[in-house]
């Protein structure tokens, strides 16, 4: 799907007004700061030498917080070696000091258009602690031998010194692979990617192929895109899956640590999910699954989209799950359909750096530490919060950028696709410019493409209207 672009032509809007709403800090508390500073002259301590491994990166353009680097190596009989390290967040980070109560409350770095608010100062986000290219850092190095089928064979995981060669961005990999000039360390990642997609429609993981608004900004005010999909943006992540599920393991075998859980769908929510597939005339054949099934349709078409948006009733109820001594009831993800963790991104999510401090203990065979076991029950309620924020202030953002966007529009006709019916009206997709909105009116069927009239763009409470033609 190709970038839309719409500019607002108003240089001076910014989003103050809802760091304000919110309640988003500004700054990091003088002590927080001064043990982060203190962190960066600390020795790493004694740890695996893996700087010669040829590590890259794979980044939203211009991002610096940099979590994870690849090496994807080819081995004898279609195998395949995955070595893929993690920034080392725990090296750097006091457990009970003055930073990590303010990391605690922060819980994740939120993304707003005009700024971040950080989780961890940025002398270590984005400097020390951050996997940049050339530059020796700690990490936590997982290494996965997987066979044939991509399924891994062995997995090993330990703290090591490691060195980016190159940072890339998604659509930048992306053009190297449709010209065949990919660069060494990932020349293997379609493949191997492509395999673990395999594996996880095996498994029933439920992917849902919805369009993804961003806000940019340019010379003039900020724009609204529609963020192209690329095949390497899901192979990439199946590596961050991959390395999930494994910590997730870890943490199982041993009876201890904190899962990513999601309860799995009722009856009532597949078989409605087989109604709306009905009336937008996709076929459903039996024995299919719904992660099959969503798989294979064309994102591009109005009724594809009308289901991935039916299809979110599956993956209701996500939450943390801390353990220990018991395995939980709910230990598995639905949506993923497998037990998993997060570990991938410790700069910008509190629970990663836990989750890992637990794998690498077990792992070594030490006793999980005592500060480790009293966080683990209140991390749940931490992310839990958080997350609930992140999801309102990008809301916000995207809803404050539509009013801007089409506020000198009012009146105007466009084209929409239906996406959810619910009582007198329907929520509507306009794709140019790239705005979700509202609609009022009768017959507005699911899957349909309608032509819409915007009637209301207010820029102070963000919100935006729609009536049928």
């Amino acid at each position: 799907m190709a970038s839309l672009v719409i500019r607002t032509g108003r240089a001076e809007l910014d989003f103050s007004g809802i760091r304000t709403e919110f309640g988003l800090p500004l700054e990091f508390p003088p002590a927080a700061l001064a043990e982060a500073e203190q962190a960066v002259s600390r020795a790493p301590g004694d740890r695996e030498d893996a700087t010669d491994l040829p590590l890259v990166t794979i980044d939203p353009p211009g991002a610096k917080d940099l979590d994870q680097a690849l090496a994807v190596e080819r081995r004898p009989g279609g195998r395949f070696r995955v070595h893929y390290a993690i920034a080392d967040v725990g090296a750097f980070v006091v457990p009970g000091g003055a930073l990590d109560a303010e990391v605690r409350k922060r819980g994740q770095t939120l993304y707003l258009p005009d700024g971040n608010v950080p989780l961890h100062p940025t002398v270590l986000s984005e400097g020390a602690a951050s996997l940049l290219p050339t530059q020796t850092r700690p990490a936590v190095l997982w290494t996965f031998d997987c066979g044939a089928d991509g399924e891994p064979e062995s997995v090993r995981v330990r703290r090591a010194m490691v060195r980016s060669t190159a940072q890339f961005d998604y659509e930048g990999v992306q053009a190297t692979i449709d010209a065949g000039t990919m660069h060494p360390s990932i020349e293997a990642l379609p493949d191997f990617g492509r395999l673990r997609r395999e594996r996880a429609l095996d498994r029933g993981a439920v992917e849902l192929q919805l369009p993804e608004q961003e806000i940019a900004p340019d010379g003039e005010g900020w724009k609204l895109v529609l963020r192209p999909r690329v095949e390497v943006d899901a192979w990439n992540a199946e590596i961050s899956l991959l390395t999930g599920m494994s910590a997730a393991k870890v943490m199982l075998d041993a009876r201890v640590g904190i899962l990513r859980t999601l309860p799995d769908a009722d009856e009532g929510a597949v078989e409605a999910l087989k109604r709306s597939a009905l009336a937008l005339h996709v076929p459903w054949a039996d024995g299919v699954s719904p992660a099959k099934l969503l798989a294979g349709l064309d994102p591009s078409r109005p009724e594809s989209l009308a289901l991935f948006v039916d299809a979110t009733r599956l993956l209701r109820g996500a939450g943390y799950t801390a353990f220990n001594g018991t395995v939980p009831e709910i230990a598995t993800h639905a949506g993923i359909a497998s037990s998993y963790a997060h570990v991938t991104a410790p700069l910008r999510r509190l629970v990663d750096r836990f989750a890992t401090e637990v794998c690498l203990a077990v792992t070594e065979g030490r006793e999980v530490p005592e500060w480790l076991l009293k966080a683990l029950p209140e991390l749940p309620s931490l992310m839990g919060g958080s997350d609930s924020l992140a999801s309102k202030v990008d809301r916000a953002c995207l809803d404050q950028v539509e009013a801007w966007v089409m506020e000198d529009r009012v009146g105007s006709e466009f084209d929409a696709v239906v996406l959810r019916s619910e009582g007198n009206g329907a929520d509507v997709f306009v794709p140019e410019p790239p705005v979700m909105g509202r609609c009022s009116g009768e017959d507005l069927p699911e899957g349909e493409r309608v032509r819409v009239r915007l009637v209301q763009a207010d820029a102070a409470r963000r919100k935006v209207a729609f009536e049928r033609v």
